[in-house]
């Protein structure tokens, strides 16, 4: 083992390359600092907060998926690319910790978004700088990569700004700078691909496990809602109902998505692996994530919501427009995502899926009057009756065929 701490040239990765358990650490930091996320939508539920929890998302996101795509090109335990991220990892645990004070209004402080806006400069910093160590003698990774710079720096003058100035000033250049990152690079991706994909099992494990490492940590969001209430029975019954809406999400990805999707990655002729890839793992994923933590916010407005109500009305008031839109939008916003990447990947999505996300999302003036345990089985009831259609009348891999 010793050969990891070399100081010497990257490591190709092979075919056969599959998650390492310093990457599966990596993608935990990042996990955590998606679930800093759903506590800060859940502490201040206000539509703006909606909002600046999508794009603190792109702002974990986009690194994300960049660093996975990196990993798969060179060893990521080895040498300077492990020394590498990890200085990303303590960067990125830093971000979690000012997460829920990253926005700037009024008199507040300069600390904690300035601190944010200069820990994603050492992580896009620092992933330009491995990108380089590993392209020597790849003339093409060099041309994009220097084509990958121009995206970068504008994102990273905008992000600077956006927390100098604060307000609605910082949302609209923090919401700017990580589009344009992120739409640039995705463009370069897809029309000037950066390197063939040489494992599409390792891109397509790394993308399912911090999928499954974000559904199991959004359960903390439990914990967090009912606080010193967990004994009463309300309380519960809605923390199981929160267990099955994981759960439902669980099966609907990995029971009839992500096997057939990284088979279909890898029949795919690899130099259309980055292009394919790019999207169907980069932005399909994104919606996943997001769905995610949309759903975990949720719960834990659900779970505060009974928690702190009398006790001779047990299933909680309604709840408020946001705790509701992110009950409901997170599961709709999956059902989209995984729909997509299904249509990238096997070529085919069932139109349960999107029926079902309709009805969600159409059921949310209603639920906006029910009580919140309520609304909370309302969805996993929802799900439960997609993963049984599905299981009974849908198989995924002859589509994939």
């Amino acid at each position: 083992m010793r050969h990891k701490f070399r100081a010497g040239p990257p490591v190709p990765t092979e075919e056969t390359h599959r998650t390492t358990p310093f990457e599966v650490f990596f993608d935990l930091v990042f996990v955590f600092a998606f679930i800093r996320v759903a506590t800060f939508t859940a502490q201040t539920p206000t539509p703006l907060a909606l909002a600046h929890s999508l794009v603190l998302l792109l702002l974990l996101w986009w690194p994300f998926t960049n660093y996975a795509w990196l990993a798969n090109q060179v060893r990521a335990d080895v040498g300077l690319v492990r020394a590498g991220n990890s200085a990303v990892m303590a960067a990125m645990f830093i971000a979690a910790l000012v997460l829920p004070q990253a926005w700037r209004d009024g008199s507040q402080s300069l600390a904690a978004p300035m601190t944010l806006a200069l820990v994603y400069v050492v992580v896009r910093t620092v992933y330009l700088a491995l990108v380089w160590h590993i392209s020597a003698g790849n003339a093409r990774l060099r041309a994009s990569l220097r084509l990958r710079v121009i995206p970068v720096a504008v994102g990273l003058i905008l992000l600077l700004f956006g927390a100098v100035f604060g307000g609605a000033a910082q949302t609209l250049l923090w919401a700017a700078a990580f589009l344009i990152d992120c739409i640039g690079g995705l463009l370069i991706a897809v029309f000037a691909a950066r390197a063939p994909l040489p494992s599409p099992s390792h891109f397509a494990e790394r993308h399912g496990l911090i999928t499954i490492i974000a559904l199991g940590e959004s359960l903390i969001s439990v914990g967090v809602g009912a606080g010193s209430a967990v004994s009463r029975w309300p309380v519960l019954i809605a923390a199981l109902l929160a267990l099955t809406t994981a759960l439902t999400l669980w099966w609907l990805y990995f029971e009839n998505a992500a096997a057939p999707a990284g088979q279909a990655l890898a029949r795919i002729p690899v130099l259309d692996r980055t292009r394919i890839s790019s999207v169907a793992y980069s932005v399909a994923h994104f919606l996943l994530i997001a769905g995610i933590i949309y759903l975990a916010a949720g719960i834990e407005g659900v779970l505060t919501h009974i928690a702190h109500h009398p006790p001779q009305q047990p299933v909680g008031a309604p709840l408020d427009w946001t705790s509701a839109a992110a009950l409901f939008g997170g599961p709709a916003l999956f059902l989209i995502g995984r729909a997509l990447f299904l249509r990238l990947t096997v070529r085919h999505s069932p139109p349960a899926p999107i029926l079902a996300a309709g009805t969600i999302l159409a059921m949310l003036p209603v639920a906006r009057h029910l009580p919140a345990l309520a609304a909370l089985a309302l969805v996993a009831i929802i799900l439960i009756a997609l993963v049984y259609y599905e299981r009974t009348s849908w198989q995924p891999t002859a589509a994939a065929r």
